[in-house]
């Protein structure tokens, strides 16, 4: 089985080299900063790990959702044109126009590898917060990666434990989960992002796979980091699952054993 490899670059951008392919997540390139969103600034405190020069070429952008800058900054929406394609939400494919296609959670689409490799993407559901929260966060959708000879990986984008997320692991063995955390907290006392309570129980529902934590970082709207993943972790005796990504350097994940 080849095992993908893996660049952190900073807050949710991670370039995946997998089955041949390369796909980004949510990028995010600009130097720190302020951003104003409705009702709410955020704060970028940290820039890239890999200067968006170094990229180079990508098949496929996995983009969870374009309305918050946290997940597609400045820099980041100007990447989309280099890449193939750009997987997005349906309304955040309408809005890029482009090279953007939208899929709705459980839809899929494929894309060839030039040495003869096929990915299939599959687009699963996402909720940015409580019960209730969507008409103010909007859409979100998280992927799952699936290859012949290669370890499923799923991508789970700005959401919080809740049954969509459940019904991922009901569905895919994925190997590697990629898991956006950081217990997020904009405009009140609740989590946008999974927390540690969160990431335990994703870990528990998918106990095949390695947990890699990314958007934990860069950003001062976040209310936990990786330390606090690592120690909860670690006191249930469950750290050996967590693989942490040096920032800017590509690193081989593998599933469990």
């Amino acid at each position: 089985m080849s095992h993908p490899h893996l660049t952190l670059i900073g807050g949710p951008t991670v370039l995946i080299d997998y089955a041949g392919l390369r796909f980004i997540t949510d990028p995010t390139f600009d130097a720190p900063g302020d951003y104003e969103l409705p009702q709410v600034t955020l704060h970028k405190t940290h820039g890239p790990a890999l200067d968006i020069a170094k990229v180079g070429e990508v098949d496929a952008v996995l983009l969870s959702h374009d309305q918050h800058s946290d997940n597609l900054d400045t820099s980041g929406r100007a990447f989309l044109g280099k890449a193939q394609r750009v997987l997005t939400t349906e309304i955040g494919a309408q809005r890029l126009g482009g090279n953007a296609q939208g899929l709705a959670p459980w839809t899929s689409s494929e894309l060839n590898s030039p040495h003869g490799g096929r990915v299939r993407v599959t687009a699963t559901p996402a909720r940015h917060g409580p019960a209730g929260i969507e008409p103010f966060a909007g859409d979100v959708v998280g992927f799952v990666l699936e290859a012949h000879g290669a370890p499923t990986v799923y991508i789970t984008g700005d959401t919080v434990w809740y049954d969509g997320v459940a019904d991922v692991a009901r569905r895919f063995k994925a190997g590697i989960v990629v898991l956006f955390a950081g217990s997020a907290q904009t405009r009140g006392p609740f989590n946008l992002t999974m927390n540690v309570n969160d990431a335990i129980e994703t870990a528990h529902a998918f106990p095949q796979a390695a947990i890699v934590p990314v958007h934990c970082d860069s950003w001062a709207h976040f209310t936990q980091d990786r330390d606090d993943l690592v120690k909860s972790f670690k006191a249930l005796g469950i750290d050996g699952r967590l693989r942490l990504l040096e920032p800017g350097v590509a690193t081989a994940v593998a599933p469990m054993a």
